[in-house]
């Protein structure tokens, strides 16, 4: 899709490990066109982290290495570009939200002195200057964008002062700091309750339809999925099984394991359209 802001093309990835090589991404193809909400979805094992982390640039080498394939960014090529212009994309154009505000903050800085200095190292890569008074006004303004009632109070306090969900949401604060085009979202949410978890879920949607960005949604939930994402990919073992509209893929799936994952998902009546998961292995 060359009118796609991030596109895979064929990608491979090997791990090594005492001297043997496993093979854990076999071809995946995806796009994620400017302003939309794509979901890659598949149980744990399935390869949807190693996928987020070579679009990333964040594969630990040499342990895992790309072996084939094409990823393009905003028309760039991500495999030959210059680390230095690799990194800078890191955290400026593109942005990761992780799963645990707990092992993603630092326990011993204050939310504010953690996000200045995030907003000063994008500021370096994009060639920008501000003081240290115009990146807490900027710190402040994003806190308050991510729906925080008092940002000032957070701004001020170390992570184990704030809740679950609002850890969750200083993390999406972080991740939009510098305004990026392109959030990847690494199953957020999944430490906290459900209420909070579909809060999180509902700021993260509407941040991304009101700021026009586009939003790759890892997770194993289909649930999450039904809720947030308009567009569907499919992993098991390494390969995109299936792809599709959301309202399609739930309507009609083609693979047994996609019906399985469907089956999966918690339903009131206890009953499910496509029988139990064990039924479908």
């Amino acid at each position: 899709m060359s009118s796609a802001l991030l596109s895979v093309r064929d990608l491979h990835v090997d791990f090594t490990t005492y001297n043997q090589t496993h093979k854990v991404l076999k071809g995946i193809n995806l796009d994620i066109p400017p302003h939309s909400q794509i979901a890659l979805v598949g149980e744990s094992g399935s390869g949807k982290t190693v996928t987020m982390k070579a679009i990333m640039g964040l594969l630990r080498q040499p342990l895992a290495r790309i072996t084939a394939g094409e990823m393009y960014y905003d028309g760039r090529d991500l495999l030959t570009m210059p680390d230095k212009e690799r990194v800078a994309l890191r955290g400026t154009a593109m942005s990761m939200i992780f799963q645990d505000p707990m092992t993603s903050l630092n326990p011993v800085f204050t939310i504010g002195d953690q996000m200045r200095t995030i907003l000063k190292y994008a500021d370096r890569r994009l060639g920008r200057t501000r003081s240290a008074r115009e990146r807490k006004v900027r710190v402040l303004e994003v806190l308050g964008q991510v729906r925080m009632r008092d940002p000032e109070r957070v701004f001020q306090s170390y992570p184990i002062m704030l809740s679950g969900g609002m850890r969750q949401r200083v993390l999406i604060a972080m991740a939009l700091l510098s305004e990026p085009k392109l959030l990847i979202a690494d199953e957020p949410g999944t430490a906290l309750d459900v209420t909070t978890q579909a809060q999180i879920l509902k700021l993260m949607k509407d941040l991304v339809e009101e700021r026009g960005l586009a939003l790759l949604m890892i997770t194993h939930n289909l649930g999450v999925v039904r809720e947030t994402c308009s567009y569907v990919y499919v992993m098991n073992k390494g390969v995109v099984v299936e792809h599709g509209s959301t309202a399609d893929l739930f309507a009609a799936p083609q693979e047994d394991y996609t019906k399985a994952l469907i089956a999966a998902v918690p339903r009131l009546t206890g009953e499910t359209r496509f029988g139990t998961v064990e039924a479908m292995r």
